[in-house]
């Protein structure tokens, strides 16, 4: 039997890219986590899917959310990752956001940013797949934060 450690192993030789998903909830209020779990899913429609584990804090409120953002941090953000990862309260304060389409936070300094709506979500084992329409997106130069083997790196541009 494969053992959660060596899988785990494995999937960490495994370059991603780094983002920060956002939503509201229904008072307005803003909330987010680290996600290295995205991908493309199809361009026509323009379908973008997220990974997320279902102790997450932004699990629940993702499955009745009418919307969501991916913004995908550049090089220069690792303590944006960093705080969205670790910190539970305040991880909004201080931080320029913009509002799109949507609402949802997107965060300034990334290289993209998509705005999606919810179209989907299906259980894959500890994680929910959400499923968004993309209804937007922010296109900015720069050079994408990534996590390889436990930790940040650069991509060699």
């Amino acid at each position: 039997m494969l053992s959660p450690d060596l899988f785990r192993s494995a999937l960490a030789r495994f370059p991603t890219g780094v983002t920060v998903v956002t939503a509201r909830d229904s008072a307005g209020r803003d909330h987010g986590m680290t996600v290295s779990a995205f991908s493309a899913l199809s361009l026509v429609p323009p379908l973008v899917l997220i990974c997320v584990e279902r102790t997450a804090r932004l699990h629940g409120l993702l499955a009745h959310a009418s919307f969501f953002a991916v913004n995908v941090l550049a090089e220069h953000q690792e303590p944006v990752s960093r705080r969205f990862a670790e910190v539970e309260e305040g991880r909004f304060d201080g931080l320029a956001v913009a509002r799109g389409l949507t609402g949802c936070a997107l965060l300034e300094g990334t290289v993209a940013a998509y705005e999606c709506a919810l179209r989907d979500h299906h259980p894959g084992g500890d994680h929910t797949i959400y499923v968004g329409e993309v209804l937007a997106v922010d296109v900015r130069d720069g050079v994408p934060l990534v996590h390889h083997l436990g930790e940040y790196t650069r991509t060699g541009r």
